[in-house]
């Protein structure tokens, strides 16, 4: 018997290259390009908690936003469960949540509940399932004495538990977060982290996660995808990625480190990306 996983993300020599003009003179101006996503390709099953990493400017951002349907690549494909996301972002819209940790979908001068009530209306949840549903977010993200208190009232770490109960309101097959931590202190980490990785292997809930928390990345992901320079570097489970013998008696965050210190100014050495990938 053939078992045929199914895919949550597939990309597939995904490329976006930014025109960067320069004036020369009064009137000159020069015109150059910035790789920024460099024919990365990938694929995420349904179900797994990605973490998709790499230093400042690596390309995370602008990776997580083409799949997300903001941005438009120059070159390549993507399917994000089973949609094209620029040419059905608005249905696409329907099946994702997403958290950036430096943008709130949350008005901020009305309760957390306000913003449910209208993101319930937006996805056209029934009314007897959304009482459903939000009954069980508040229970299980522990909002029930914040749900009626205004967001601008909330700490920084109740207000992310908000923001990612509101991401799930709708029932989405995928969460895609960027940076949920950043900001947080211990306490508020760890919870937002456990509240995450409960959805993901009780519900089966698929996270695509970028951070630069290496705290996020042990406790939320079961694999790390490495980008740097555009391109992928690194492809390999959390696990398998500490025991390797060139990382041995290092933490992650020190392996991260080194890998992300290979560049060099025009781009990474092949041989030392083909050694890491394979």
């Amino acid at each position: 018997m053939v078992i045929v996983m199914k895919l949550a993300v597939e990309v597939d020599n995904l490329r976006k290259v930014y025109e960067v003009h320069k004036r020369r003179g009064l009137f000159a101006r020069e015109k150059s390009e910035v790789v920024s996503v460099d024919n990365v390709s990938f694929s995420v099953p349904e179900g797994q908690a990605l973490a998709f990493v790499g230093p400042n400017g690596a390309g995370k951002s602008t990776t997580i936003r083409m799949l997300t349907g903001i941005l438009r690549p120059t070159s390549g494909s993507a399917r994000v469960l089973g949609f094209d996301p620029w040419k059905d972002r608005a249905r696409m819209a329907f099946h994702i949540g997403a958290v950036f940790g430096q943008r709130s979908q949350l008005w901020y001068h009305l309760p957390a509940g306000d913003t449910f009530d209208l993101l319930a209306r937006i996805y056209n949840i029934d009314p007897r399932e959304y009482k459903k549903r939000r009954d069980e977010l508040v229970e299980r993200f522990d909002l029930g004495a914040l749900i009626d208190v205004p967001v601008r009232k909330l700490s920084l770490g109740q207000r992310m538990r908000a923001e990612v109960a509101a991401s799930l309101l709708h029932k989405p097959k995928l969460l895609m977060l960027d940076e949920p931590t950043i900001g947080l202190d211990i306490n508020a980490r760890h919870q937002l982290r456990e509240l995450i990785r409960e959805w993901n292997r009780r519900d089966g809930l698929t996270v695509f996660l970028t951070s630069h928390d290496t705290g996020d990345i042990e406790s939320v992901a079961e694999r790390v995808i490495i980008i740097n320079h555009g391109r992928i570097v690194l492809d390999d489970t959390v696990d398998d990625l500490r025991n390797r013998k060139e990382f041995a008696g290092l933490s992650l965050e020190d392996a991260l480190a080194h890998i992300y210190g290979l560049e060099h100014d025009a781009s990474l050495d092949d041989d030392k990306v083909e050694a890491l990938i394979s």
